[in-house]
């Protein structure tokens, strides 16, 4: 089968290669702007993707800063824009807007794999060709199809570049034909995400995790996050950003970036564990942009507890379920097993053995006392959880797709599942 995948490393470059290409990333920014003005300013019956293509080369003739941005990767841009609306009128997302200087992530495609003349010259070291700055080292950390292990089903179709708060990354799009994975006869398990307790599963395991940063690295981050309150503070109305705001903004971003790296690192080590052991994932379907909607309310009608609220929605955020969920799906998959969402409605407050529901069987977080005389069960609330979320999918409710990024769920009914 052919199984498309990612490759991320990084990219160590001097200052002057730094410049070279946030100028490149600023142009591709700065042209997807003006396409998008272009396309609200002519009429519907002419927005057309050559019409699109013919403004795009005449502009890059007749402007000069837009010649600095590859040909490439300025078609590279035209196309996700086009997608973009695309996604759009899917229902999928919604429509393109335009790019801010300080709140877009700075990108850059390579759309052509050809075009990177990827090749290992240390058994640490790499070396890759962007257009419009040379030859370029990368860590060398995943075997890649490149030289003569490089065929037309088993290459390097493309590249992105990527600016995060450590440096320029560059993403490798490879394509490669890989045996089908074999039928995971491993056991099915339900699986419930929370604050407490991340992961819970239906079998009674379950998966924690401590602060992303260590104690000295947190006091560091309230220090520099004090230093740029007071900076801000010193700045009249009108005035640019000093030189020294950015720098304690960018320190700030990288102790930041720091915990996601720990964070994204611990959920692919849970969720391959989980991918391994179990043959069957079932999930909740969680509407986490419901989840994490304000309290503030409206003037009319103003809510409670807004402060509360905002901060239950940051570590709803932080915890991240929805990258989870999408890790789960492909690994599983992957495995040989199937993922599956049901909905979860109930689950937390439902006894997983009676099936009924009773105010107050949940008397705190972790403990869940079944108020129902005839059962009386007590146990861990996360788990309970879980095993109802396993509950679902074995009573063969309608459930929805686990992977994919349309938000318009195309719901069937599934057979009971037998147990394991």
């Amino acid at each position: 089968m052919k199984r498309q995948f990612g490759h991320r490393a990084r990219l160590p470059l001097s200052p002057a290669q730094a410049a070279v290409l946030d100028g490149q990333a600023h142009t591709a920014r700065a042209l997807w702007n003006v396409l998008h003005d272009w396309w609200q300013m002519l009429p519907r019956d002419k927005r057309t993707l050559d019409a699109a293509d013919a403004a795009i080369r005449q502009a890059r003739r007749e402007i000069d800063w837009m010649g600095g941005l590859p040909a490439q990767a300025a078609q590279a841009v035209l196309k996700t824009y086009f997608q973009a609306w695309k996604n759009c009128w899917e229902g999928r997302t919604s429509a393109p807007e335009f790019k801010a200087r300080f709140r877009t992530p700075l990108t850059l495609d390579i759309p052509q794999g050809r075009d990177l003349h990827v090749k290992r010259v240390h058994r640490r070291w790499g070396m890759v060709n962007i257009p419009k700055l040379g030859r370029v080292r990368f860590r060398w950390t995943k075997g890649l199809p490149v030289a003569k292990h490089a065929e037309k089903d088993d290459r390097i179709t493309g590249a992105r570049l990527v600016k995060d708060a450590l440096g320029w990354h560059i993403a490798f799009r490879v394509t490669t034909l890989a045996p089908a994975p074999a039928v995971h006869t491993g056991p099915a398990v339900g699986i419930d995400a929370g604050i407490t307790v991340p992961l819970a599963l239906s079998d009674g395991n379950d998966f924690h995790h401590g602060p992303w940063l260590t104690p000295k690295e947190q006091a560091r981050l309230l220090e520099l996050e004090r230093r740029a309150a007071h900076q801000k503070s010193r700045r009249k109305p009108g005035e640019p950003t000093s030189n020294r705001l950015h720098h304690t903004y960018d320190r700030i971003a990288g102790l930041r970036a720091k915990a996601k790296r720990r964070h994204l690192d611990r959920q692919r080590q849970t969720t391959t564990a989980i991918a391994n052991g179990y043959g069957t994932v079932v999930v909740e379907k969680l509407t986490i942009t419901n989840m994490v909607r304000s309290a503030k309310g409206t003037v009319d009608n103003p809510g409670t507890q807004v402060a509360q609220k905002a901060g239950l929605n940051r570590v709803i955020h932080a915890e991240a379920w929805g990258r989870t969920t999408a890790l789960l799906a492909y690994k599983t998959t992957r495995h040989g097993g199937t993922p599956h969402k049901v909905p979860a409605l109930g689950t937390s407050q439902r006894r997983h053995v009676c099936r009924r529901t009773t105010a107050g069987s949940r008397e705190s977080q972790a403990v869940f006392v079944c108020e129902n005389p005839a059962c009386g069960w007590s146990g861990n609330a996360d788990t309970n959880a879980a095993r109802n979320v396993l509950a679902v999918y074995r009573a063969g409710h309608a459930l929805a797709p686990a992977a994919g990024r349309c938000s318009r769920q195309t719901w069937k009914r599934v057979k009971p599942a037998t147990a394991r």
